[in-house]
């Protein structure tokens, strides 16, 4: 028996220290919360209060730290045998516990619950088991305070009668340890233990009886049990001897061990016994009952039949209540003095899963049974509740697995091994959902598996989260001037999404001052309507606009606020009268003077006024109201005072005129003058007349109109020079086109002009006079090797000539050691360089005026190669030139003075006015120079178009005056016009 008791205590210590060592890996979120197990121990039966233990001091927290946390126990299934202190944690007895109640023959019995451990940012979930220790408090007690047995006279020795077991509801040490039997001289005891843990005792014989000696025995069997001090019961045994009987029945075997599910129906046949009797007639007819010593508790689960020997199911069995029985049946023949056979049957029960999972949820908070709350500025993984969950089935029947359903907000951890926490696995917003209402399900793992549903509902309490809120930032209200103290302006509303007095908004003025006093002297704000008044009147001449900070703040904790603008626009009202400045005013009069013969339409004067108004308070028309049949009449828009008509007055007369101004305001009000016209001799400064048509009005420019007349005229200019300087550039691409045609490189020879004819013409240059000379309209040439090239559409063509040296004739005394300067007409001016110059060329690249493009500048090695060494230039002209003087853009040929070559003297080589000047041949293309033509040389270019001329012009280097026209035509009359400078 001790062995099997160790033994069971092993186990569970084993399975103890299992779960206790996979705690931390069942419990998570390390970072909020840190779980402990904590064991005690107490006596069953102490007084209530009885103190079990501390938690704070079980968990070594410092007596300061403590004070900064609470504990609070999680209800279960039996939370009302031990009470937790808040304070500290300190686990005292709520009421009697009796141990063989609730836990009965369990070896161990503990009472196990969970408790919360609360600190600034973080819990603790601290499960504690207090194990609840067995005393000596029940003895073992008889079934019977006396009990018959029978044995046959002729019974063997070492035959064996079972004897009512005693009960002790104690276990361990406690429980019944022994029995004792009276002294006697035939029969002993024999201590046994049944298959369900219960010890008893079997009578033996151990003499032979002769019933004729003695017919019965009376003995007395004390049971006794281990505590201390013991306690122990007893029972009377009266052994009866009965007379021989020669045959027994015998059953099939002595034992037997059966199985029955708890779940079997009433009725089931458990074990059907049979015992057979050697003798005859009624001696050998077997009857099948009970042994004496089977308890009523087994004979109301079980009956046996009295003549077929069937064990059948008489009540349900409960393998959670118990799971093994033991009874003894026997079997007596009808004979006389019948010895009866015992059959011992062992049932064990198997556990069949029948129990539904429990379930109990304990929230952390809870106002209302059924509903967890929690706030909603709860952290992530904050602890709502705990689940506590109970299978009274065994083995892998009693293993639950807990699952949450519902929303995504929540879920569940496992805590222990039956125990699971709800814990938060989002931030929570109890303005977006205030409510949840979750599915809570409990599952076994049986077969089939059983499961328990529940509903489950958590609340979000309310936290300050949310600052009042202005729909605007800015509002804009209107008050008009003038309006009374104390008057209604607005009132200004802000929401606020939280609940109770976080949602409470009261409002204020934001300190501020305006033009020197504080915001509270001109308007006041109710705190809790948020109504505004003014508390002056205003005054839009003033002040126009009026900026309120109004200020919103919540009931919190803590406190919320939020701001908005409330802009007070005042609302101009007609309440000023105009105001006359000119003419001058002394009490409400004045004076002005004008000419006594002033004419109809002279100006007066003009009267001018102001409001202090704006808009159409203050937009004035002005009005003789008195006098305007005198002679006078008024610019109701201007003010501008004028005769209107003839006037008669002498010098002496004083002519009174009542002027009003009036405002276009609603009601409108008006200002009066009374003007005084005086008159005198003569004139005096006035504004211009009016117009002789007599009206009243006076044209006057408008600044914007003068601003779209000049724009106007601005873009219509610009438009005129853009179309001029594209009809322009237009006409010269086709002038060019017509002139573009290229020419072959053959270049005839010229036949040399008569010497005679080329000195008179050099002697006559006198200054800088261009003299015109005509070449010979049938020209002879030298050679035949003249070429024509004619153009592509048809035209005249055109001669290019060569002298037989590849030059051009020189003047008198070139080449000789000095040089005379050439002067040439250059853009607007005269230039006068040196014939011999050597970095002067007439060959223009064609692209621009730029030296760096020309072929002087070309290192490309094109010009070292032409047969004419380089030697210095003389100017030649396109017909341009001619008219509009030389440019940069001149081609000026290379010019040779060959010894062989001047027998004749000096010659002039001549071209024709639509001649091409010669070109580089290493050249692709000629582009002929374009010079503009002014209007002031068009018609001379015209008359130069039918003549043909060449123009040289030599002389010093300053330039002399220029000889006119007629002085030209003096020295040469043949050529039809001079071109002037």
């Amino acid at each position: 028996l001790s062995s099997m008791i160790r033994g069971k205590c092993i186990t569970y210590w084993h399975r103890w220290i299992f779960i206790f060592s996979i705690y931390p890996f069942l419990f998570a979120s390390p970072a909020q919360s840190e779980g402990n197990t904590i064991r005690y121990q107490t006596n069953e039966e102490d007084a209530p209060g009885t103190v079990i233990g501390n938690l704070a001091k079980g968990m070594s927290l410092s007596p300061s730290h403590s004070s900064k946390t609470n504990f609070r126990m999680m209800k279960q299934f039996n939370d009302s045998f031990i009470r937790v202190r808040e304070s500290d944690g300190e686990l005292t007895v709520g009421e009697r516990i009796d141990r063989e109640r609730i836990c009965r023959h369990t070896l161990q019995c503990l009472i196990t619950f969970d408790v919360v451990n609360f600190s600034k940012d973080r819990y603790r979930l601290i499960h504690v088991e207090v194990e609840i220790k067995d005393i000596n408090d029940n003895s073992p007690e008889f079934p019977n305070r006396e009990s018959v047995v029978e044995i046959s006279e002729n019974a063997a020795l070492g035959s064996r009668i079972p004897l009512d077991p005693a009960a002790d509801a104690d276990v361990g040490s406690n429980y019944i340890q022994s029995y004792q039997i009276s002294v006697n001289s035939h029969f002993t005891i024999d201590v046994l233990l049944r298959a369900d843990g219960v010890k008893y005792a079997e009578l033996v014989l151990m003499k032979e009886l002769d019933r004729e000696t003695q017919s019965s025995f009376t003995v007395e069997l004390v049971a006794t049990d281990g505590g201390n001090p013991y306690r122990s019961g007893s029972t009377k045994i009266t052994i009866k001897v009965t007379d021989f009987n020669d045959n027994s029945p015998v059953f099939d075997q002595n034992s037997f061990s059966v199985s029955l599910p708890e779940d079997a129906p009433v009725g089931a046949v458990i074990l059907d016994l049979n015992a057979v009797d050697a003798d005859e007639g009624l001696n050998g007819e077997v009857v099948y009952g009970f042994g004496k010593q089977v308890s009523h508790e087994i004979r109301g689960l079980f009956q046996v039949d009295n003549k077929s020997g069937c064990l059948t199911l008489r009540s349900p069995v409960d393998f959670e209540d118990k799971s093994t029985y033991e009874l003894d049946v026997q079997a007596t023949d009808l004979g006389p003095n019948p010895t009866p056979s015992v059959c011992k049957v062992i049932i064990y029960v198997t556990d069949v899963n029948d129990n539904v999972p429990e379930i109990s949820i304990t929230p952390m908070t809870s106002i209302t049974t059924g509903i967890a709350y929690i706030s909603e500025a709860a952290d992530k993984d904050s602890l709502v509740a705990l689940i506590s969950t109970l299978d009274r089935d065994s083995g892998v029947n009693s293993q639950v697995h807990c699952t949450l359903y519902g929303h995504d907000h929540f879920k569940l951890r496992q805590a222990y091994e039956d125990s699971y926490m709800i814990v938060t696995a989002a931030v929570l917003d109890r303005e977006r959902i205030s409510e949840y209402n979750l599915t809570v399900m409990a599952e076994d793992f049986g077969s089939p598996p059983l499961r328990k549903i529940l509903q489950y509902t958590i609340r979000l309490s309310d936290e300050n989260d949310n600052a009042p809120h202005f729909t605007k930032a800015v509002y804009e209200v209107s008050v008009v001037e003038n309006n009374a103290p104390g008057a209604y302006i607005t009132t200004v509303e802000a929401s606020d999404a939280d609940l109770g007095s976080n949602g409470k908004i009261t409002y204020r003025l934001v300190d501020s001052v305006i033009m020197g006093s504080p915001v509270n002297t001109f308007v006041s704000l109710n705190s809790v309507s948020g109504s505004i008044y003014a508390l002056r009147s205003f005054n839009y001449e003033v002040m126009k606009q009026l900026d309120i900070h109004i200020q919103a703040s919540d009931g919190g904790s803590p406190q919320l606020q939020s701001t908005a603008v409330i802009r007070l626009k005042i609302v101009d009202q007609n309440d000023n009268q105009p105001s006359i400045i000119n003419p001058p005013l002394y009490k409400g009069s004045a004076e002005v003077f004008l000419p006594k013969d002033a004419p109809s339409g002279y100006v007066v004067t003009q009267i001018k006024a102001t409001d202090a108004d704006e808009g159409k308070n203050a937009q004035l028309s002005y009005k003789i109201t008195d006098g305007g049949h005198l002679g006078f009449s008024i610019n109701k828009d201007t003010g501008k005072v004028h005769v209107s008509r003839q006037l008669m007055y002498d010098l002496t007369d004083n002519v009174r005129v009542t002027v009003s101004v009036t405002d276009n305001g609603s009601p409108a009000l008006t200002s009066t003058a009374i003007i005084h016209f005086s008159f005198i001799e003569g004139t005096l400064p006035s504004m211009p007349s009016l117009p002789q048509n007599g009206s009243e009005e006076l044209f006057e420019w408008d600044m914007s109109i003068a601003i779209i007349i000049v724009l106007a005229g601005s873009c219509s200019l610009l438009l005129l020079a853009i179309i001029l300087i594209t009809t322009i550039c237009s006409s010269r691409k086709k002038e060019t086109r017509e002139r573009g045609c290229d020419e072959k490189e053959d270049i005839p020879n010229v036949e040399k002009v008569e010497s005679g004819h080329v000195d008179s013409l050099i002697a006559n240059h006198k200054g800088k006079v261009f003299d015109a000379h005509p070449f010979p309209e049938n020209p002879p040439l030298a050679s035949s090797n003249t070429t024509e090239t004619g153009c592509e559409d048809g035209r005249q063509t055109a001669g290019i000539f060569e002298s037989n040296n590849r030059g051009y004739s020189t003047l008198p005394g070139y080449g000789k050691e000095t040089v005379r300067p050439i002067t040439i007409w250059k853009g607007n001016s005269f230039t006068t360089i040196s014939a011999r110059d050597p970095h002067i060329s007439g060959k223009d690249s064609g692209k621009g005026d730029s030296d760096f493009n020309d072929s002087d500048s070309d290192i490309s090695g094109d010009v070292h190669k032409k047969e004419s060494p380089p030697t210095n230039s003389l100017w030649a002209c396109t017909n341009e030139c001619k008219v509009l003087g030389h440019s940069d853009r001149c081609w000026s040929p290379s010019a040779t003075r060959p010894n062989t070559s001047m027998a004749c003297g000096p010659h002039l080589s001549t071209f024709n006015k639509t001649a091409s000047l010669p070109r580089n041949t290493g050249r692709e293309n000629y582009y002929p120079a374009h010079i503009p033509k002014t209007n002031g040389l068009q018609s001379v270019y015209e008359k130069v178009q039918h003549q043909e001329f060449d123009y040289i012009l030599v002389g010093p280097s300053t330039p002399a005056r220029i000889q006119e026209t007629d002085e030209i035509s003096k020295i040469h009359p043949k050529p039809k016009g001079a071109f002037p400078q």
